[in-house]
């Protein structure tokens, strides 16, 4: 699924300006971004939903402006504002998207909605936000699709069910399908995709692998040395690329530091070598820290 330079104009909102992403088959990729930043937007543009005002895109290798119901078949998609019919039963109502949909194999709803702890005999009027959204995500899946466009999916889910979404994220990308998936939460992002985009104000501030995403990512020190004085260990630190918010202070005869990283820990390591360290912790990448960071930094389309 390719997207290239699409723009997306309200009156005089422009919600999309100039987004352009590339996305290999059989891989995950996740949009990540604040509320507003224009996630459910690109995806309604990608699936011919709403057009764009400008730019073109390819999704499974057709331009779905031109493309009919065969494409439509080859997607499952979860709307990030789910509205199902509450009159009927979850089993009927998902027997009616597989007749939309095409084929599902027997049993496959059965077998979704026991993982998921899905109750496919109760009205949908009588489930919860939860259940509801159990709903879309088996409706989804249940036709495997090439392609799986899911709009801020774990909505309403809990902890456990999360997991098992996540899980079925993983068995669809070893079947070689391609999942599209937005979310606001950080966590489910770095759990299930290959790639990231990061997605502030209509413009992509940045695209990058999950693990380059890490290795940038912001991380905690804190250390308690002795032998040495705080203007000491102050001007050894101060030296360093990538360390901020340093602060240095006397605790009796030991010297405590804490600061941020953001880059490289070899130099750390060589520059505390020499000293008598009684206690050193350096947390593990926040990658949160990160990504509201590149919220807040200059938009700008690159490539960690």
């Amino acid at each position: 699924m390719e997207a290239h330079q699409i723009t997306k104009k309200y009156g005089i909102t422009l919600a999309l300006k100039g987004v352009s992403f590339s996305m290999p088959r059989g891989s995950v990729f996740g949009v990540i971004g604040p509320n507003g930043a224009g996630k459910t937007t690109t995806m309604r543009t990608l699936l011919d939903i709403i057009r764009p005002t400008s730019g073109h895109a390819s999704v499974l290798g057709v331009d779905p402006r031109k493309a009919g119901p065969e494409l439509r078949r080859r997607i499952g998609f979860l709307p990030g504002e789910l509205i199902l019919d509450g009159r009927s039963t979850g089993r009927k109502l998902l027997q009616h998207y597989a007749d939309i949909s095409g084929p599902v194999t027997k049993g496959r709803i059965e077998e979704l909605a026991e993982r998921l702890g899905l109750d496919l005999s109760r009205p949908v009027r009588k489930l919860s936000k939860g259940n509801k959204q159990k709903l879309g995500i088996v409706q989804a899946f249940m036709h495997k699709p090439d392609l799986l466009v899911l709009d801020e999916p774990t909505s309403g889910l809990d902890p456990l069910m999360q997991q098992v979404f996540l899980d079925l994220v993983a068995e669809a990308r070893a079947a070689g399908q391609s999942v599209f998936l937005s979310s606001h939460v950080i966590s489910e992002i770095q759990q299930a995709a290959d790639e990231v985009a990061i997605l502030r104000d209509g413009k992509i501030v940045t695209i990058s692998s999950v693990d380059k995403l890490r290795d940038s990512a912001i991380r905690h020190l804190r250390l308690v040395a002795s032998g040495i004085s705080v203007a000491e260990l102050r001007q050894r630190l101060d030296s360093l690329d990538g360390l901020d918010n340093l602060t240095v202070s006397s605790s009796g005869e030991d010297v405590e530091a804490t600061a941020t990283l953001e880059g490289s820990i070899p130099p750390l390591v060589q520059a505390l070598s020499t000293l008598s360290l009684s206690d050193l912790v350096l947390e593990e990448p926040d990658l949160e820290e990160s990504v509201l960071k590149l919220y807040s930094s200059p938009s700008k389309e690159a490539a960690l």
